[in-house]
């Protein structure tokens, strides 16, 4: 059994069972670890009272890295985009200053390029995000266009997909996969009242499209302020999110459904076949410090000037702590990986122009942290990335190992598989 079969078994069994037995257990360090299931209607509650699994914090370790500063070809990229991993293990880069998708086997040597820039069968003009179908095949969208390149299953072989999209097509949300073989695509549309919703194109595995997929929760208002925009006569009012208030969150899971969240509190849906799966976990809130909030408000009063010059703060006061997690992705493995909040600091910008009067010569950042739960609910642990580790650009989860993008300090990309290291620093 693969360890993604694996998986999913094990939130099926534990699904099944919705028992309220003895919480209290010892983790891998011989430590307490206390969870308690019980069931809530179709929805299975797991809420971890202490403690974790793994009994300590998690660092990755990189074991090696595809890229170079300088090097054969095949090893250099313009610009990474996006990246996909496929069962064996295998990395494709897609480089979209290129427009070509670089392969690399499982301990990073180069074997092939597919695509190119171009408009003949095959070939990339508008790519932006790559993935992997569960049977081998590699999906490039190319979201400007409506379409996406599909290359294999033989080495040559080649198909193109073409959907359609009540919205307007969304480049910068990679293409993603379920492990029924469906390809999913972003889209935004907005309804009469002014509405904004975000759906998935899904796309089954015979390049036919089969409707879109909302995730739940996007009923949630965020607490927002309010800005006039004027376009010669016609005057609309805007709702812009405050800073650092909660959020709604989701991610596609392998299973073909949603990972969802409001971030008022520490609470996680996972959607299954039959109901959902709910994780919980009590948590400290991170406290704001009055400067941050003062940075944060500065920041968006000077934005909303350029568009309303007379504009003043106008809905609830930036908070004095951060929602329990800004961010939620799923492993291939079916894990729930969940950026949690940390405390920021003030750096100073190294692109700071003093000629620029929207520029700043602080900025705050926060240390990325995850939390990681097994598809059952069951919370593993916190993970700890190393320096360099570029999450925003979507890293790839999968049992014990990770993928991402890591930047050195000479600016250059490149994707490191890291390992990860229970109670190592």
């Amino acid at each position: 059994m693969s360890t993604r079969t694996m998986a999913i078994a094990v939130a099926a069994a534990v699904q099944a069972a919705c028992t309220t037995d003895d919480p209290a257990r010892s983790n891998l360090n011989g430590q307490r670890h206390e969870q308690v299931v019980e069931t809530r209607g179709d929805t299975t509650v797991v809420r971890t009272l202490s403690g974790s699994v793994w009994g300590a914090e998690a660092n990755l370790v990189a074991e090696f890295a595809i890229g170079e500063l300088d090097g054969p070809d095949e090893y250099l990229f313009g610009s990474i985009g996006s990246f996909a991993v496929d069962d064996d293990r295998n990395v494709y880069v897609l480089d979209t200053q290129a427009q070509h998708v670089q392969v690399f086997d499982s301990v990073g040597t180069y074997v092939r390029t597919l695509g190119g820039r171009g408009e003949g069968p095959g070939e990339l003009s508008f790519a932006t995000s790559v993935a992997t179908l569960p049977d081998g095949r590699v999906v490039v969208s190319e979201a400007a266009a409506l379409r996406i390149q599909v290359y294999g299953p033989g080495l040559h072989e080649t198909q193109q997909w073409r959907y359609t999209a009540a919205g307007v097509p969304t480049p910068p949300r990679p293409v993603e996969v379920d492990r029924h073989g469906r390809t999913f695509v972003g889209t935004v549309e907005i309804d009469p009242s002014g509405r904004i919703d975000l759906p998935l194109v899904a796309i089954g595995p015979d390049g036919t499209q089969q409707g879109t997929h909302l995730p739940p929760g996007f009923d949630f208002e965020p607490p927002s302020l309010e800005l006039q925009s004027t376009l010669g006569t016609f005057t609309s009012k805007v709702l812009i999110p405050i800073p650092l208030t909660p959020s709604h969150h989701w991610a596609l899971h392998p299973n073909g459904h949603f990972v969802t969240g409001i971030s008022s509190d520490y609470q996680i849906d996972l959607g299954l076949d039959t109901g959902v799966l709910r994780m919980e976990r009590a948590f400290v809130p991170v406290a704001v410090s009055p400067e941050e909030r003062s940075y944060h408000r500065d920041d968006v009063t000077r934005s909303m000037r350029v568009t309303q010059p007379d504009w003043r703060w106008n809905g609830p006061p930036i908070p004095s702590t951060r929602p329990p997690f800004r961010g939620l992705a799923a492993g291939r493995d079916g894990r729930i990986w969940v950026t949690v909040s940390t405390e920021a600091q003030p750096v100073e910008n190294e692109f700071h122009d003093p000629q620029n009067p929207n520029s700043d010569p602080i900025l705050w950042r926060s240390p990325l942290r995850y939390d990681v739960f097994e598809p059952d609910g069951s919370y593993l642990g916190t993970v700890v990335p190393p320096e360099g580790f570029y999450g925003a650009r979507r890293p790839v989860f999968d049992g014990e190992h990770v993928w991402a993008v890591a930047q050195d300090e000479l600016g250059v990309e490149r994707v490191v598989r890291y390992r990860i290291v229970v109670g190592e620093g």
